[in-house]
């Protein structure tokens, strides 16, 4: 199998509070071992200094085991849970998914 890369960028509402978007990556983190072939998620903050983050503010990188275990995320259930709690905090988001 190869590993899949699952990339995002997220650009929060401004009303969303600082503990709001912790909460929101805490419930991503929350499917490793609940979504089968997930393997890692990380996530930061823009830290760069070229300004080229085009208003996003977040990013996060998924680990699948294959491409098969993220088409199977997509629709799971507790993928479908965190998104009821995620997408409404976001202004704009981006995913972009590849594989090395």
């Amino acid at each position: 199998m190869v590993p899949v890369k699952h990339f995002g960028l997220f650009q929060f509402k401004e009303e969303v509070s600082e503990s709001q978007i912790e909460s929101c990556f805490q419930e991503m983190n929350s499917m490793v071992g609940k979504v089968p072939g997930l393997l890692e998620v990380l996530h930061g903050p823009y830290m760069g200094s070229e300004g080229l983050n085009d208003g996003f503010s977040h990013g996060f990188i998924m680990t699948f085991d294959s491409a098969e275990t993220l088409e199977a995320y997509l629709p799971h259930p507790e993928h479908q849970r965190v998104k009821e709690i995620v997408l409404p905090c976001l202004e704009r988001v981006l995913v972009f998914d590849f594989t090395i």
